[in-house]
């Protein structure tokens, strides 16, 4: 079987990836590692990077983009989980989320699982979690 180094890569479709990459930077700690503007100017592709995990995430703008929201309903990406180590570290994320003044559903207990989360969205209404899960 062929390897994987274990580290992801997501890139996204956003509306706006000046505004999107902004967003990131500010609630993720993510730093910008390039912007690219195609010669036409139908494709913008801005890369961020957290320098402690080694993930990476891109921001795609598309000329031909319609504007319309994200859709979890549709076929594609349903939500982008980030883990966490600690349960503690959920209601870390919630204190920081309040102070940027981004609406979260707070940490969810669930009734089928001891793991715990924490859900936002992004700008283009990308549904993003901080999920803990409960070791076993």
């Amino acid at each position: 079987m062929p390897s994987i180094t274990g580290r992801v890569e997501v890139n996204l479709t956003v509306r706006d990836p000046s505004r999107s990459a902004t967003w990131y930077s500010e609630v993720l700690g993510l730093e910008q590692r390039y912007d690219y503007t195609s010669d036409d100017g139908q494709l913008r592709y801005v890369v961020l990077g957290h320098r402690a995990s080694g993930f990476v995430l891109g921001l795609v703008g598309h000329g031909t983009n319609s504007g319309d929201a994200f859709d979890e309903t549709n076929t594609g990406l349903d939500h982008l989980e980030f883990l966490v180590d600690r349960r503690e570290d959920l209601e870390e994320w919630a204190e920081r989320l309040n102070r940027l003044g981004i609406p979260h559903s707070g940490v969810k207990l669930l009734d089928y699982t001891p793991n715990r989360m924490l859900t936002f969205r992004d700008p283009d209404n990308i549904q993003l979690e901080f999920f803990w899960r409960a070791p076993t």
